[in-house]
C-alpha cells in the first residue's frame, strides 16, 4: 500500500492529509485559534468531586474544566481502582494529561495514566507495563523487542513499542528511552515549581506530530509547502530517523498544494450524507448526537437474476466505503450499520467477516459485533479528536440543525392565521407583511385566491414586501 503525507502549512491553519493509494483516507487539521491538545500534560486542580458518578472536574487553564474519571486513574491498580472521593479532593493540584480533545458539548477527557510519545517507544511513567504494536504479527520480532524494553527500561516503568520499532537495533530504542527519560524528568521539574494550571508538556507541532506518528513503512514520501515547516521537519528526522530524509520534498509549484493532489474535491465530499458506490448503490451517514446511522441501499444497482446475489455484492462493496468514510470523517462513538436483508447465514458472515477486515487498518480501536436478528450492525469507534464535521461546519443558522425548514405553503398559511388573531387591533385601511422573497414569490404565484378570501375577510389590502435580509421561517406584520 503505497502512502504519503501532503502538508499545507499557513499562519491561520495546518492540515496534514495521509494519501493511500493516491486517495485521502485521513485528514488532520490545525487551527491558531484551537490549538490540538490531544497528549499535552498539565497541572490541574481538582474543582468539583463528584461520588455520584465517580468523577472530578479539573481546571488546566483550558475556557472549560477538564474531566477525570475513577477509571483513568490509579494504573498499577487496574483490578482495584479506588473511588474517586477516595483518590482526590477539592483544591488539590494533580498531574493529567489529555486522553481525549474537547468537543463542542463537552470538556476535554483528562487520564493520570502519563503516556509520553516517541517516535518507536512509548513511556508510561506510572506503569510498569510492556506493551507491543498488535499490528506487530511476528511471534518472533514481538519476543526479541519485549526482551530488549525489559532489559533497557526503568524496572519502574513501563514502555510500549509501537510498529515502527519493528526491526529497530537495540542501541536505536536504547537512545530513544534515554530521551523520553530526560523529557520526564524535565516535566517532573516543572510540576514542582509550578501553580495549577499550568502546561507541562505540549505535543510537538501538528506537522511534527504527523511526521513521528504517521510517517511510517507505508509512507513512501513527505509533501510540505513550508519552507520553515520544511527545515524543522528535516531538523527533527536529522535527530530521530536520518533515514527519511531523502524522502521529504519542499512543494514550489504554483497551484496550491492541496489542489494538485485532488484534496480539496474529496475534503468537500465529507460533508455529504450520501456516498454513491461504483456499482450504482449507495450508502447515507447520518450523524446525530446519539450515534451515527449508516443507511446501505442498492440505488440504481438492480443487478442479473438473482436479488440475494445482488444484496451481498452490494452489501461487500457498501463494506469497504463504510470502513473509509468512518476513518476520513473520524467518526467516533456508537455506529449503527443497516445493510440490505440478506437471508443466508453464509452471505451474512462474509459481510460481517469483510466489515471487521476493512477495519483492521484504523487506528481508532473498534468493536464490532454481530449482524443482528433485524439485520443491524452495531459498533463502536473510539473517539479522541474532533470529527471533521465538528471541525468544517458549524449548525445552518436556518435550520438550526434540523435539516430542513417548514415549506413556503407552511409560512404562508402561518401568517394568514396570525392576521386572523390580529384582526381586532389592526387598523389601518392597508397591511404590510415583511417576509422572504421566496415567500412573496410564493404567495404572488400561488395564493392569490387565498389572498383575496383573506382581504375580504379582513376588510384591509394586504401587501406582502420582499426584505432579502430575512430568515425564510421569519415575518413582520405592519399596519
Amino acid at each position: 500500500m503505497a502512502g504519503a503525507l501532503i502538508i499545507n502549512c499557513r499562519p491561520y491553519e495546518t492540515r496534514v492529509a495521509l494519501l493511500e493509494n493516491g486517495r485521502l483516507a485521513e485528514l488532520y487539521i490545525e487551527r491558531e485559534n484551537s490549538q490540538y491538545i490531544l497528549g499535552n500534560i498539565y497541572k490541574g486542580k481538582v474543582i468539583r468531586v463528584l461520588p455520584g458518578i465517580q468523577a472530578a472536574f479539573l481546571n488546566i487553564g483550558l475556557n472549560r474544566t477538564g474531566f477525570l474519571c475513577a477509571q483513568d486513574m490509579n494504573a498499577t491498580e487496574k483490578d482495584a481502582i479506588l473511588s474517586i472521593e477516595a483518590s482526590l479532593y477539592e483544591g488539590q493540584e494533580i498531574m493529567v494529561q489529555v486522553a481525549k480533545a474537547p468537543t463542542k458539548a463537552k470538556g476535554a477527557r483528562l487520564t493520570t495514566n502519563i503516556a509520553i510519545p516517541g517516535r518507536r517507544l512509548v513511556l508510561l511513567p506510572h506503569s510498569t507495563h510492556i506493551g507491543i504494536s498488535r499490528k506487530i504479527k511476528d511471534k518472533q520480532e514481538r519476543d526479541r523487542l519485549k526482551e530488549i524494553i525489559d532489559e533497557i527500561r526503568p524496572k519502574d516503568m513501563g514502555i510500549i513499542a509501537r510498529t515502527i520499532s519493528k526491526g529497530v537495533s537495540k542501541d536505536k530504542l536504547s537512545s530513544e528511552i534515554r530521551f523520553l527519560l530526560r523529557l520526564w524528568e524535565e516535566i517532573r521539574s516543572k510540576m514542582e515549581r509550578a501553580s495549577a494550571p499550568a502546561l507541562l508538556y505540549k505535543e510537538p507541532s501538528m506537522t511534527l506530530k504527523a511526521v513521528r506518528d504517521l510517517f511510517t513503512r507505508e509512507v513512501d514520501h513527505l509533501v510540505i509547502d513550508s519552507r520553515e515547516e520544511y527545515d524543522a521537519v528535516m531538523n527533527f528526522v536529522n535527530s530521530f530517523a536520518p533515514g527519511l530524509r531523502y524522502s521529504i520534498e519542499l512543494y514550489d509549484n504554483s497551484s496550491p498544494i492541496f489542489e494538485h493532489y485532488g484534496i480539496e474535491a474529496e475534503i468537500e465530499k465529507t460533508l455529504k450524507r450520501r456516498v454513491c458506490l461504483k456499482s450504482g448503490g449507495y450508502i447515507v451517514i447520518e450523524q446525530t448526537e446519539a450515534l451515527t446511522a449508516i443507511d446501505v441501499n442498492t440505488g440504481g444497482y438492480v443487478g442479473k437474476d438473482d436479488p440475494e446475489e445482488t444484496a451481498l455484492r452490494t452489501n461487500l462493496e457498501a463494506v469497504k466505503e463504510i470502513a473509509y468514510q468512518v476513518r476520513l470523517r473520524n467518526i467516533g462513538g456508537l455506529i449503527v450499520i443497516d445493510f440490505i436483508d440478506m437471508h443466508k447465514k453464509s452471505d451474512r458472515d462474509r459481510v460481517f467477516n469483510a466489515l471487521k477486515e476493512a477495519f483492521n487498518k484504523d487506528k481508532a480501536k473498534t468493536n464490532i459485533q454481530y449482524i443482528s436478528t433485524l439485520g443491524l450492525v452495531e459498533m463502536t469507534r473510539e473517539r479522541t479528536r474532533l470529527d471533521l464535521k465538528e471541525s468544517l461546519a458549524e449548525t445552518c443558522p436556518y435550520c438550526s440543525g434540523r435539516g430542513l425548514v417548514r415549506s413556503r405553503q407552511s409560512i404562508c398559511y402561518e401568517i394568514f392565521r396570525e392576521l386572523e388573531r390580529k384582526k381586532g387591533t389592526l387598523s389601518d385601511e392597508k397591511i404590510h407583511v415583511l417576509v422572504h422573497p421566496e415567500i412573496e414569490i410564493f404567495i404572488r404565484e400561488c395564493e392569490q385566491g387565498h389572498l383575496k378570501e383573506m382581504e375580504q375577510s379582513l376588510r384591509r389590502k394586504i401587501v406582502f414586501i420582499p426584505k432579502g435580509d430575512l430568515h425564510i421561517e421569519k415575518y413582520e406584520i405592519v399596519s
